[in-house]
């Protein structure tokens, strides 16, 4: 796992804007709004869920040195993740504002560049090699998001996976999860998605992000498009509306969630990828062969673990997804959504 750990700051429920006191009518106080600091960023959720579900889990994360770090460092240590790999960075932590809609659907204001997850060097990272790797047992690695969107991060990371994906001896998992950020090139950073796109094989991304790096096009398309460049695996989620998955060796197949309750949708699609990687790696399927020969009764019933996974997390506030033991019980109680094929 190599990616941004950051601070989410999200409206806490429940709390009311401040109100004057004294006998006066009026009040010259302004209206507040509460927050609660939750750890966050896209592969520290993924990192943890995947820890919650019994995966050993090595997370390369810049995490502030003072302020927040701290913090973090003891959250990601009480999951089981291993930080090893993790790099005790001087600049703070990235903030992120969440506002959520009356639906519970969450959207983020980031606070950086001059933060720690955007200031990845080539040195801070292990040799892309599998030898490398493997002294710290690591198999398969998922990478996404905020990284990817700043130099000198974008193209010291695009670099080490186009490294790492030559070798073909580690999975490579990638979520684009391309954020609207100030001060980015939009058209360098859609080309450095594309380069990172061809060098994965899983490649998990929202309908919104087909939207914003294709206008106009369909998911459908997009899917084909990135598994010409070279992915395995595709999967397009779209919110309540499920998701859809395509494979290489024809393989298609949409996802319907079970019914639940919203709490918001925090973290949501990085619990989606963290029940998939799970699910391969608990049947040794996390590695590039292992993927790319998967049969369909397998990629079926991995998608379905990661919709249930997702749907679980929405249930609860912020990005707080289940071990175990919750998500066997949610699947009992909740069904794990519905697999449709095309012929069906």
């Amino acid at each position: 796992m190599v990616g941004e750990c950051l601070v989410d700051l999200a409206p806490s429920k429940g709390a009311t804007p401040g109100t004057g006191q004294g006998a006066g009518a009026h009040s010259l106080r302004q209206p507040s709004q509460h927050f609660m600091a939750m750890p966050g960023g896209s592969c520290a959720n993924v990192a943890v869920g995947l820890a919650r579900l019994g995966v050993r889990t090595c997370f390369a994360a810049r995490i502030a040195r003072g302020g927040f770090g701290p913090w973090l460092h003891g959250y990601f240590s009480d999951n089981g993740v291993d930080l090893s790999l993790s790099v005790d960075a001087p600049e703070p932590a990235t903030l992120a504002a969440v506002t959520l809609d009356d639906q519970g659907r969450a959207s983020y204001t980031f606070y950086g560049p001059e933060t720690a997850d955007w200031r990845w060097q080539e040195s801070e990272l292990p040799a892309p090699e599998r030898r490398a790797l493997a002294e710290h047992g690591v198999a398969a690695v998922h990478t996404g998001s905020l990284p990817i969107a700043f130099e000198p991060s974008g193209d010291v990371l695009a670099r080490w996976l186009g490294k790492l994906r030559r070798g073909n001896d580690v999975l490579i998992s990638f979520d684009p999860n391309m954020r609207t950020v100030p001060g980015v090139d939009e058209a360098a950073y859609r080309w450095r998605l594309e380069e990172i796109i061809a060098s994965a094989h899983v490649v998990k991304a929202s309908n919104e992000d087909v939207e914003a790096m294709y206008p106009g096009s369909s998911p459908l398309g997009a899917a084909s498009k990135w598994l010409s460049a070279g992915a395995v695996l595709v999967i397009i989620t779209e919110g309540a509306g499920g998701a859809t998955a395509v494979h290489r060796n024809g393989f298609q197949a949409h996802l319907s969630p079970p019914a639940i309750k919203v709490a918001d949708t925090i973290g949501a699609g990085d619990a989606f990828s963290a029940g998939l990687l799970a699910y391969f790696a608990d049947r040794g399927l996390l590695h590039p062969d292992g993927v790319a020969t998967a049969d369909a009764t397998e990629l079926q019933a991995g998608l379905a673990q990661a919709i249930a996974t997702s749907a679980f997390t929405c249930t609860r506030p912020g990005g707080d997804p289940p071990d175990a033991e919750e998500l066997e019980a949610f699947v009992a109680q909740h069904g794990p959504g519905t697999v449709t094929l095309p012929s069906q």
